[in-house]
């Protein structure tokens, strides 16, 4: 399988047929690697509501037929537009011919662009046989451990631009809670608020024995 890095913080998980894509924020996204008209999708999972992840969810799934996985209250408004939605609540697991995903918390806010309020989520992903923790938007906070004492986490997706995010001294700490493999860093450098230094991210990581970072640039891909 490979972990395609759509820039910002969206992804697609891709393995055969299979294309799995997470917060696809590409229109208005000026470091989007993919098409949103054209990018293909058998599942979409989002983490909450802000217009950098929702971003273009609703014309994707329309036009691929791909259900949306999301917590409860997005999942209603989506289904308002006609959409197949997967509505799981923190802790719900959802499984699918690909694996599964469990909506996990995360710490930060979350309204949709048509005003739906709900708390923010990562996600764990279970895809072939590979396990990834997206921590999506969150701050530091000790539950992040909590999903490495399920499963072992293979790849972790770490937001470290700070000003929305935690920053990418507490995403240090926050790989050594996460424990993976491999961390790949998220949420930086697509806005002058979020600029930050990926690769002192990585040797302070590397440093501390809290997994092998992988910087990726915007379309390439990692096959763990």
């Amino acid at each position: 399988m490979e972990i395609r890095y759509l820039g910002h913080s969206a992804f697609q998980l891709i393995e055969g047929d299979v294309s799995v894509l997470i917060d696809p924020f590409l229109t208005g996204n000026p470091k989007a690697a993919a098409d949103p008209g054209t990018i293909a999708a058998t599942n979409i999972l989002l983490t909450h509501g802000h217009g950098d992840h929702f971003g273009d969810t609703v014309d994707i799934a329309k036009r691929t037929g791909a259900p949306v996985q999301s917590i409860v209250e997005i999942a209603n408004e989506l289904a308002d537009e006609g959409l197949e939605v997967i509505d799981t609540n923190f802790g719900g697991t959802a499984v699918y011919d690909w694996g599964w995903a469990r909506l996990v918390p995360a710490v930060h806010t979350s309204t949709t662009p048509k005003g739906t309020v709900t708390p923010a989520g990562g996600f764990v992903i279970k895809f072939g046989d590979t396990v990834i923790y997206d921590l999506a938007d969150t701050a530091l906070f000790s539950d992040l451990a909590l999903p490495g004492k399920r499963d072992a986490i293979d790849v972790a997706l770490i937001p470290i631009g700070g000003h929305y995010t935690m920053d990418r001294h507490d995403a240090v700490e926050a790989a050594k809670l996460v424990g993976a493999k491999t961390v790949i860093p998220i949420h930086y450098d697509t806005f002058p608020p979020i600029e930050t230094d990926a690769e002192a991210f990585k040797a302070d990581v590397e440093a501390a024995g809290a997994g092998t970072v992988v910087v990726l640039k915007p379309g390439e891909t990692f096959t763990p």
